[in-house]
C-alpha cells in the first residue's frame, strides 16, 4: 500500500465501500450504485491506497471485511450522515429558508416534557420551525443517521456507538395510581411502599434502560418488583393504571389530581431521578441542538 494521508476520505468512495459491504457481493452493490463492478472494485481499491490498508480480506470468495474494514465500515455511517447534513445546512443557508429541526423522542419522554426541554431553544431562535416526533426507541439511531430526525431525545446514559451523546437533565419521578387505590389516600410514599403493588412498564427487563432503571431503583431499596407489560404504547404513562387499576406507574406528572382526578400522582419522599440523554450525529454542529442540551428548560432535579 502506499502512504496516503489519513485524514483524507473521498466520501464518494466511502459511500460505495458502505454499499458493497451491505449488498453482501460487489455484483449486487453495483447495480444499486449503477456502475460496472469494474469500476466499483476498482473505486475500493483506491479507497484502500487512500487509506493505506486494506479493508476486504480477499483470501475468501465472498466479501469479508478486516479488522481494519470493520472499524472503517463502524464509523462511516455516521460520517457519510454528518456528511449529507452539512451539504443540507448549507442548502437552507443559501435559500435563507431553514428546514425543521425535528426532535426524535422515545415514548417515556411526552410531548410535553419535550415543549419545556425545548424552551431554551425556541426562545434563543423564535423563527427557526421546530417539529417534535415521538419514536421507538430501536429507531432513533437510523433516523439520526438517514437525517430524518436532527436530535433524539430518550431515558438513557450509555454512549451509543458512533452517535455523540449528553445527558443535560434528569426527572423526578413520582407514582401514578387511580383514585381509589389503597396508596392514593397517601401525601407521599417510599419506596417500600411499592413493595406489594405490581409496576407497570412498556418494556421487558433488559429490553430497555427505562425498565432497567426502575427495577435496579426497586432492588436497591430492598425488594424485587412485579412487572406488567402495558401493551399500549405511545399515551401519557399516567393511562396505564387505568387499563390496570390495582397497579402503580412511574410518571414525571406534577403530583396531585390528573385527569380530573381519575387518577394521581404522588411525591417520594426520596425520589428517583431519571436521565434524559440527547443524542446526534458526531461532527456536525447546531445552535438549536447546543441551546437545547446547555438550557434549563426543564430543570425538574
Amino acid at each position: 500500500m502506499t502512504d496516503a494521508d489519513p485524514s483524507i476520505l473521498d466520501t464518494r468512495r466511502l459511500h460505495q465501500f458502505v454499499v458493497a459491504v451491505e449488498s453482501g457481493t460487489l455484483s449486487a452493490a453495483a447495480q444499486r450504485l449503477f456502475l460496472t463492478q469494474q469500476a466499483l472494485s476498482a473505486s475500493i481499491r483506491q479507497l484502500e491506497r487512500d487509506i493505506g490498508v486494506s479493508i476486504f480480506d480477499r483470501s475468501r470468495r465472498k466479501l469479508h471485511l478486516t479488522e481494519a474494514g470493520g472499524a472503517l465500515y463502524a464509523g462511516a455511517k455516521s460520517l457519510l450522515a454528518g456528511n449529507a447534513a452539512l451539504i443540507g445546512t448549507v442548502r437552507e443557508v443559501a435559500q435563507g429558508a431553514p428546514k425543521p429541526f425535528v426532535v426524535g423522542h422515545s415514548p417515556a419522554i411526552s410531548g410535553e416534557e419535550v415543549y419545556r426541554l425545548l424552551t431554551p431553544a425556541i426562545a434563543a431562535h423564535p423563527d427557526q420551525p421546530i417539529t417534535a416526533r415521538q419514536v421507538f426507541p430501536g429507531q432513533l439511531r437510523e433516523l439520526l443517521f438517514a437525517n430524518e430526525i436532527d436530535v433524539a431525545l430518550r431515558r438513557g446514559v450509555d454512549s451509543p456507538p458512533n452517535l455523540a451523546s449528553a445527558v443535560f437533565t434528569y426527572h423526578e419521578l413520582r407514582i401514578a395510581v387511580v383514585a381509589d387505590h389503597p396508596l392514593a389516600g397517601k401525601d407521599s410514599v417510599t419506596a417500600a411502599d411499592l413493595a406489594d403493588t405490581p409496576i407497570v412498564v412498556w418494556a421487558l427487563e433488559r429490553r430497555s434502560f427505562y425498565t432497567d432503571f426502575l427495577v435496579s431503583y426497586c432492588r436497591r431499596k430492598g425488594f424485587e418488583p412485579t412487572l406488567i407489560v402495558n401493551p399500549i404504547q405511545g399515551t401519557p404513562p399516567f393511562t396505564a393504571v387505568q387499563r390496570y387499576p390495582h397497579a402503580c406507574a412511574f410518571v414525571t406528572d406534577p403530583a396531585g389530581d390528573i385527569q380530573g382526578g381519575a387518577v394521581k400522582a404522588i411525591d417520594f419522599v426520596d425520589p428517583p431521578l431519571a436521565p434524559v440523554q440527547a443524542m446526534w450525529l458526531p461532527h456536525t454542529h447546531s445552535d438549536v441542538r447546543s441551546a437545547l442540551i446547555a438550557g434549563d428548560g426543564d430543570p425538574r432535579v
